[in-house]
């Protein structure tokens, strides 16, 4: 498993040629992203944008174009099937977009997934970017961001893009952002990508951002305790006032139990050594505090 993408990256776009596809991979295509190629069965041969080659199936697309990354638009009811596809084809990254999927169907394709050693971050997720390398591969807005050596994860796609903006107006660049997605079983946990700062030269400082519903954050506390890392680490947990039994936002953000809570999560990192951040626009303001 990897989180590197970088201007080398070859990304395919399966439903490039429906209404979020084609906008976002235009737009991951002028950030800097080699989008290669997009998959739509049936309509192999066409050409998106006078520009980009469609092809019927990943694996032809994969033969032809030699893409390494996959990134998923496809309507919920067959996103299962895309996820599935790319991993059968050898695909090593795979990035699904999609809400909606079936919570029964990920937890299948989750261990799929980690039996092949496919990197696959989502569903519900906005994906990743890596501002040095100018590679955008999801739906966040490219101009916000900027090279640096911050780290940003978050299971919310609309707070990374807060924690991002205000880092970046503060002249605080970021080394890479991922989204891991809101729902309860995504293919990259928090673990993985703290795993993956920790080690990495260019990070050196994090911001982690979570949310009520499950306990992801807890296990990412106890894997902190667990392992030598240097590097400051500013977390924020949302969603204090959400009444107990009810969704909030995303599909994992439910609160079922003591753990479930955002002060139970807020302890546990604490614990582990984060700085907690008190409220959403505090990030930028904690991080320069942890740095300096």
């Amino acid at each position: 498993m990897t989180l590197e993408i970088d201007r080398n990256t070859k990304v395919i776009v399966q439903g490039i040629t429906g209404k979020e596809g084609g906008f976002h991979a235009l737009k991951c295509q002028e950030y800097g992203t080699q989008i290669v190629g997009g998959v739509t069965p049936g309509k192999g041969g066409q050409l998106f944008n006078n520009s980009i080659p469609v092809f019927n199936s990943v694996i032809e697309a994969k033969d032809i174009t030699d893409a390494d990354t996959s990134l998923i638009f496809v309507p919920a009811p067959f996103a299962p099937d895309a996820i599935l596809e790319s991993i059968d084809s050898g695909i090593e990254t795979v990035i699904c977009i999609t809400e909606g999927v079936p919570v029964n169907e990920m937890i299948k394709i989750h261990k799929v997934a980690k039996d092949q050693g496919v990197t696959l971050i989502g569903p519900n997720c906005p994906g990743v970017i890596n501002p040095k390398e100018e590679c955008k591969i999801g739906i966040m807005p490219g101009d916000i961001f900027m090279p640096g050596n911050v780290g940003v994860v978050s299971r919310s796609g609309t707070l990374t893009y807060e924690a991002v903006d205000q880092l970046s107006k503060r002249g605080i660049g970021q080394s890479l952002c991922i989204g891991i997605g809101g729902d309860p079983i995504v293919g990259t946990s928090f673990i993985d990508v703290l795993d993956y700062f920790i080690s990495d030269d260019l990070t050196q400082s994090i911001v982690f951002i979570g949310e009520i519903g499950g306990i992801k954050e807890q296990e990412a506390a106890e894997f902190l305790k667990s392992v030598n890392n240097t590097k400051p680490i500013a977390a924020l947990i949302v969603g204090a006032s959400a009444p107990k039994g009810k969704r909030m936002g995303h599909a994992g953000a439910v609160i079922s139990g003591e753990y479930g809570k955002a002060e139970s999560k807020i302890n546990s990192l604490k614990d582990a050594g984060c700085h907690i951040i008190p409220h959403p626009g505090k990030i930028a303001e904690t991080v320069e505090k942890i740095i300096n």
